[in-house]
């Protein structure tokens, strides 16, 4: 993760308001009995699972996607979000379609990742299988900055609450045709500039979630062998943000009987978005009816 820093201190004195912007969370009705929780990133967006929420959704699953919360909100009121905040969405999305399926899957991208197999260690009998999409415990990826290891030494005073750290090239994605729209966006933008963010996600990212993500993943790590379900996990090679080794901690850990890690050769971390979208989908409706991983 390639980042700036930038101190916003006009929130420690004044209380920006809110802006109304759209819940671009959205539902796909289905044929096969059968549903996908789709999950995005920490400061992503809904849009960021469109072209996997339509493949899958061509192949008979219902596609619930929703907004995670405070996700689309002002940057000083998602800085406050706790990880416990997102996982309601993602745990009330499902209670909303509890019953109503044969099977019920979920799917992550990145911190969604992580949350999707926190519903699955909750619900064990009723979600039938996660896929894990570049999830994130460390990060660690190639375009990742050398002071990261200085982080921690900020979570725990009040400087994590007015740092912010902006994100600069590739943003996750090889497809120069994407990437250069991002580009548009991010490098015209302002931590109190929303226009867009419902299309391409926070261009910011407060110092309190990757404090917040830490506490994810410790709590997720403590659970990961009581995971039995069915879990795939698929991985780009050159992720610019988390590593393979990110895949190859939770394969190593689940006690899954059936578990698989696929690679990708031409993607960075959005590998929804990116390259190799197509194959992802693939990918996850191959493992989700049941149909083993190729040799």
């Amino acid at each position: 993760m390639a980042v700036a820093f930038s101190i916003n201190l006009k929130n420690l004195f004044k209380s920006v308001p809110k802006a109304v912007l759209p819940d671009n969370g959205f539902e796909l009705p289905g044929q096969n009995g059968e549903a996908i929780i789709l999950i995005h990133g920490m400061t992503g967006t809904p849009h960021e699972m469109r072209f996997l929420a339509n493949y899958l959704n061509r192949q008979g699953y219902a596609v619930y996607c929703p907004r995670l919360a405070n996700h689309g909100a002002p940057l000083h009121i998602l800085q406050m979000s706790k990880w416990q905040d997102f996982y309601q969405t993602v745990r009330q999305s499902y209670i909303q379609i509890r019953g109503k399926y044969k099977h019920v899957y979920a799917g992550g991208l990145s911190m969604g990742a992580l949350l999707a197999l926190l519903l699955a260690d909750e619900f064990p009998d009723e979600i039938a299988g996660v896929s894990c999409l570049s999830p994130t415990l460390f990060y660690d990826g190639w375009n990742s900055p050398w002071y990261r290891f200085l982080l921690p030494l900020a979570y725990n005073t009040p400087l994590k609450y007015f740092f912010y750290f902006k994100e600069e090239p590739p943003y996750g994605i090889k497809n120069e045709a994407v990437r250069r729209r991002i580009h548009e966006f991010y490098s015209r933008a302002d931590l109190h500039n929303m226009d867009q963010v419902h299309q391409y996600g926070y261009p910011f990212f407060p110092l309190t979630l990757l404090y917040q993500l830490q506490k994810l993943v410790k709590h997720l790590s403590a659970r990961l062998e009581g995971i039995s379900i069915p879990v795939q996990l698929i991985q780009a090679k050159h992720d610019d943000m988390s590593s393979e080794r990110n895949s190859q901690f939770i394969y190593n850990r689940v006690k899954s009987n059936r578990k698989e890690l696929v690679l990708l050769h031409n993607s960075y971390h959005i590998i929804t978005a990116d390259q190799e979208r197509n194959a992802v989908a693939m990918h996850m409706q191959r493992f989700f009816s049941g149909k083993p991983q190729s040799a």
